[in-house]
């Protein structure tokens, strides 16, 4: 038995916690379709009734005042008020998206209130049988990755962006996959999962909707079939993938809380090499963009990725400017590369978040973009081994940061108080600023001091820590 804390709720339970089961995949450019029936891979259905009492407080429970950016205006209540009929327990990706309000294509204009519970493993490439498709079901008939490698070889095609038939046909194989991988949801809803629940091989769209809360979610390999060759991306080009696992775009007061992220056991770093470069099949874990704001992501947990949070879009100055304001706190990044997070134009409040960090291709931590302002306080990082302070944060066009009670505990050191602007500073040109501008004000709870936060966050953070 262990004595944890619901954090959002602030009340303490005892409960056992056991390990989520282990996810099936479907590796990307597989050609073998896994013939599993829906019984076969769906556990019995639950009546919401059946809920116990417990997870049918959390499934109604809003976000505490205060917490974060997503608490500000209206706050965010997700679908607390749902009526009886609008509380469903799924646990196949037809069941997702008929709760949700019945069309994927339509649903992100459903704004009943509406609570999910997600049961067991829902896979966004079941079929409409049950059945897995794999990324060939998906592809338009012009493309296979073979004819891809072949027509835009850069020894062949030049240094110059995919045109023609074949890349074409990828662009309408992506329409396939978002139209079957993409699920879509509207305003007032809450995705909440029970134990062990997991949504693999799919993305979590939250696009032109106001008040959405995800909670207690594995998110597994949200993988892109057909990767887009970017040959002026950086010297000598990148592959670029699309899907993120939960996407907020043109959004408001949204909830992210005591999910977890993974590539699972298809991780980028086992992926080929074409073209000189690394065949990336992942985006983002959690993505902010396309002008949303207000959004509060606590107590997540993101294991091993590369691309995690991306807060902003694009560098070009317009409509993101006083928008995608973030606050995330007691969030664990696990052995993640990069993007934790990158920010544009939002004022960030980044705050008693674990960071564990290592790996030869680790880059960095926190990314200072254009007109950025994040404020980041009582962090702690654990360097792994080649990862010194100077290396946690990026300039991408930012001037400034606030930087204020963090500690790291180097590789084979004791842990330190660090001043990460000075650090920065010390080997890097142009300076940042050590002020970003602002002052947070909205914070639910005391801030932990920065030597605590490992301690806390470490077992507390991610899928499976809320009783449920």
């Amino acid at each position: 038995m262990r004595r944890i804390a619901a954090s959002a709720a602030l009340i303490t339970l005892t409960l056992t916690v056991a390990p989520a089961p282990a996810a099936a995949h479907v590796p990307a450019g597989t050609s073998v379709t896994a013939a599993l029936s829906p019984s076969a891979r769906s556990a019995p259905a639950l009546s919401p009734l059946a809920l116990s009492p417990l997870a049918r407080q959390l499934g109604r429970q809003t976000l505490p005042a205060g917490d974060g950016w997503a608490s500000a205006g209206p706050g965010t209540t997700g679908g607390s008020t749902a009526t009886a009929d609008q509380v469903h327990v799924v646990t196949t990706r037809a069941e997702l998206v008929a709760a949700l309000g019945g069309d994927n294509a339509t649903n992100a204009t459903n704004n009943t209130p509406k609570i999910v519970y997600v049961k067991g493993t829902i896979d966004g490439f079941e079929g409409p049988d049950g059945t897995l498709l794999d990324c060939t079901d998906l592809a338009d008939p012009g493309y296979s990755l073979q004819a891809y490698l072949a027509a835009y070889d850069p020894a062949v095609w030049g240094r110059v962006a995919p045109s023609g038939p074949v890349e074409e046909a990828r662009v309408r194989s992506v329409t396939n996959q978002t139209r079957h991988t993409q699920i879509n949801v509207g305003a007032n809803t809450t995705v909440i999962g029970l134990r062990g629940a997991r949504l693999a091989g799919l993305t979590l769209m939250i696009d032109r909707v106001t008040n959405v809360i995800v909670r207690n979610i594995t998110f597994d390999d949200a993988r892109d079939c057909f990767p887009a060759w970017s040959p002026t991306d950086g010297e000598t080009g990148n592959w670029n993938s699309q899907y993120d696992q939960i996407s907020v775009r043109r959004s408001e007061n949204v909830w992210i809380e005591h999910n977890t992220f993974t590539d699972g056991d298809s991780p980028d770093s086992a992926q080929p090499v074409h073209f000189g470069r690394p065949y990336q099949v992942h985006d983002g874990a959690l993505d902010i963009t396309h002008t949303a704001s207000l959004v509060t992501a606590a107590w997540n947990r993101f294991d091993g990725r590369d691309k995690l949070m991306l807060i902003g879009s694009s560098n070009t100055v317009g409509p993101d400017v006083g928008r995608l304001n973030v606050t995330l706190h007691h969030n664990l990044f696990d052995g993640s590369l990069q993007r934790l997070p990158r920010v544009r134009f939002g004022q960030v409040d980044l705050y008693n978040n674990a960071y564990r960090l290592a790996g030869d291709d680790f880059e960095y931590a926190i990314g200072v973009g254009v007109q950025s302002a994040v404020y980041a306080e009582n962090n702690h990082f654990t360097l792994g081994t080649g990862i010194t302070a100077a290396d946690l944060l990026y300039d991408w066009g930012g001037t400034a940061i606030t930087t204020r009670g963090n500690w790291i505990t180097p590789a084979g050191g004791l842990p330190r108080p660090v001043d990460l602007v000075a650090a920065y500073n010390a080997g890097h040109d142009p300076d940042l600023s050590p002020d970003a501008g602002w002052t947070p004000t909205m914070r639910h709870g005391p801030v932990l001091p920065a030597p605590l936060v490992p301690l806390v966050v470490g077992p507390l953070a991610g899928a499976d820590r809320l009783p449920l």
